[in-house]
């Protein structure tokens, strides 16, 4: 079992107006979702869901909260969304958040990733009701050297691919603002979270690991892996969400101390690599098989990434509570329910109490 951390954070966000950018999204609906849960007043603002499934439709969000589709690249449709609901926190997710769709579409991944979160920035010099900011960018904006050691919150920035860059291009962005205008708002607590590679269930998005599995599941296929020997830090979605909740609730009472960069994920004992997160989602089902093809289009992708989370861990008290094992059970378990037939937000409901006892 994974260490009891400590929730209490939660009911800060009862009775609270939160908006989420990005809420469509896979890890974006699980933290509306949550919120909602909690007793939050939610306004999402996102494009509407990539996918004809999703779990954001799954869940019925579109009912049980604000929902605002527009585009982040829209500066001004986005300021005036945030300065009419007036928000106390704002979570910033809306990305292009795939590598290999930003080798096809370079120019729109920069235009969402960078442009689309400097008007996020902008939006939030421009309404004085935010007083926490959690912006939300990637394990990958750091200078990936391929090394075993854990990257900190003050190495360095870069990017080989166009997902990479942009997500560091987004960090200098956010600092900038934060220097020149954030720090002039004492009220305000604004920091930057950079995650790891995140599976759980609702994730439908192509070329992820887990989606493309049960999709090759279901439809009687051979999983197919292009890099077999990739490690990643794997976590669940709820891992890093939680840290977002703890790192806003701390921005909110005490700004200065909290602002800043963050890194959440699991320690260099839960990485795996593809292939043994691929077996265990198919011994998970009981069926399915795998087949190792590799990638012949020459773009670079990365094979060790790791992060360095002792700050969260120390100044936050933020550790993951559940292990490799239990994130893989869980994950394969949700879409194994729903294939059975279970609702996806009957499923989603219990797994979040199953991580958050508080709730129930």
């Amino acid at each position: 079992m994974g260490k009891t951390v400590t929730t209490e954070f939660l009911p800060a966000f009862a009775g609270r107006r939160v908006m989420v950018t990005g809420h469509t999204g896979f890890k974006g609906s699980w933290l509306a979702f949550l919120l909602k849960e909690i007793g939050a007043e939610v306004l999402g603002y996102a494009l509407p869901a990539e996918l004809p499934v999703s779990h954001f439709a799954a869940l019925g969000l579109a009912k049980s909260i604000r929902h605002v589709e527009a585009d982040v690249r829209d500066g001004a449709r986005l300021a005036e969304t945030m300065m009419a609901f007036q928000p106390e926190f704002v979570f910033h997710l809306a990305a292009q958040a795939l590598v290999r769709p930003s080798y096809a579409d370079p120019k729109t991944t920069f235009e969402t990733n960078v442009m689309g979160s400097v008007n996020l920035l902008d939006a939030v010099r421009q309404c004085e009701s935010v007083r926490s900011l959690v912006y939300i960018t990637s394990d990958k904006c750091y200078e990936n050297l391929e090394w075993v050691w854990g990257y900190r919150e003050n190495d360095r920035l870069g990017g080989h691919d166009p997902y990479s860059a942009s997500k560091a291009a987004a960090e200098i962005a956010f600092s900038a603002y934060a220097r020149s205008f954030f720090a002039h708002r004492p009220e305000l607590g604004a920091a930057t979270a950079r995650a790891g590679n995140v599976i759980g269930g609702g994730d439908w998005a192509v070329d992820r690991i887990v989606p493309d599995c049960i999709r090759a599941i279901g439809v009687g296929k051979p999983v197919v892996l292009r890099n077999p020997q990739a490690t990643r830090p794997w976590q669940h979605v709820l891992e890093p969400l939680a840290g977002y909740l703890l790192l806003a609730a701390r921005l909110r009472e005490q700004p200065m101390t909290y602002a800043g960069a963050w890194n959440f994920g699991p320690p260099s004992s839960e990485v795996r690599t593809v292939l043994e997160v691929a077996e265990r989602i198919v011994a998970r089902f009981g069926r399915g098989s795998i087949v190792i093809e590799p990638d012949g289009t020459k773009q670079h992708e990365a094979n060790l990434l790791q992060l360095n989370c002792d700050k969260a861990h120390q100044l936050l008290g933020w550790r993951p509570r559940w292990n490799v094992e239990q994130t893989l059970a869980a994950t394969a378990d949700w879409y194994k329910a729903v294939m059975d037939g279970t609702e996806a937000s009957t499923v989603t409901h219990q797994q979040l109490r199953d991580y958050f006892p508080e709730l129930k």
